[in-house]
């Protein structure tokens, strides 16, 4: 049997066609398999999705209670038969509920990564190594350059610049699902007590995270806070507010971004930012290579990043590779990191 008959990636994404569905379509389909709750990969109006419990309710947050026709919760670890192939979920380590997909159809194993890390991250499980057969990776990060810092280090660097500036604002521009709650975790790990102050966009995935036991410590919105108190805080906010009329309340602020991509000296220098923190929830290219040869796999499918270097390192070790090209992921790493849908507010 080949991989291709189990999966076949269409403009839609990847398609399984013994077992009836899609693996974090691009496009509305009758069923949906969604690997985690970013909006690139979790899209509202399929006619049933099947996630983890904590997706599910970042959609619903995310796109109100009608986000999908019907929905249906899957654990770490359960194996469910859909059509002629079974699948399983298991931790990807990328943000809270988040999954690979393995999928298993006469002895064959296809793994479908979604977005992954494997670097500790206390607000999510760590990823999990499945052994299969082909794996089919991410390549945000996919180029030798990038080797991501150690995560503490990067927040200890923002903690020494509050103290070097106590008179000025920290603005820290984050991703709302995940990254915002990963800087906060780890502030708060290195000792950090003071109240973290929001924007708006991140207040219900925020509560979310805390509701479901994320020691966050204590978090305020910044609305109704006078310039003057907001000396020496920190505020995590979308990048694009940092450059917006909204940043204008905070006393000549610091403007910092938590991004993979401000590995690139010149992404930071374009985005006016002068304090970049590398802090990524992508694996880094030793990341990648590492677990690709961990699974054990002959065959690997690359998909949105860079995929052309990571299918000729896997070539170069004897595996069989090839991108899959599907159109409409994006990185949210790089995005503005505001809410796509109505549900989830705006500013404050």
């Amino acid at each position: 049997m080949r991989p291709e008959d189990i999966l076949v990636p269409t403009p839609s994404g990847v398609c399984c066609k013994p077992g009836g569905f899609h693996i974090d379509p691009t496009h509305p389909v009758d069923k949906a398999l969604i690997t985690h709750g970013h909006a690139d990969h979790a899209r509202p109006g399929h006619g049933s999705v099947l996630a983890t419990a904590e997706t599910l309710e970042i959609m619903r947050l995310r796109y109100g209670e009608d986000f999908a026709g019907s929905s249906q919760v899957i654990k770490y670890g359960e194996v469910l038969k859909l059509g002629d192939t079974t699948v399983s979920y298991h931790p990807a380590g990328h943000v809270l509920g988040s999954a690979q997909i393995k999928v298993e159809r006469k002895g064959l194993r296809i793994v479908a990564s979604g977005d992954y890390k494997d670097v500790p991250d206390p607000t999510c499980l760590p990823f999990e190594l499945v052994p299969c057969d082909v794996f089919i990776t991410e390549a945000t990060f996919g180029l030798p350059v990038f080797r991501h810092h150690d995560a503490d280090g990067e927040v200890a660097k923002l903690l020494a610049s509050v103290e070097l500036f106590p008179e000025r604002a920290h603005l820290v521009g984050a991703y709302s699902l995940g990254k915002a709650q990963r800087v906060m975790a780890l502030l708060r790990a290195a000792g950090y007590d003071k109240t973290i102050y929001l924007h708006g966009a991140m207040e219900k995935i925020t509560a979310y995270y805390q509701f479901s036991g994320i020691d966050l410590g204590n978090v305020e919105l910044v609305k109704g806070h006078k310039k003057s108190d907001l000396a020496g805080t920190i505020t995590i906010c979308p990048p694009s507010a940092m450059t917006d009329v909204w940043s204008r309340r905070f006393p000549d602020p610091v403007a910092a971004f938590a991004s993979g991509w401000m590995r690139v000296r010149a992404r930071a220098r374009q985005r006016g930012i002068s304090l970049p923190l590398v802090i990524s929830d992508h694996a880094d290219w030793d990341g990648l290579v590492k677990t690709i040869s961990a699974t054990g796999c002959s065959e690997v499918w690359v998909t949105h990043g860079q995929e052309d270097a990571l299918v000729h390192w896997a070539q170069s070790r004897g595996m069989k590779a090839r991108p899959l090209d599907i159109v409409g992921y994006g990185d949210e790493d790089d995005s503005d990191g505001v809410a796509p849908g109505p549900a989830e507010g705006a500013e404050a």
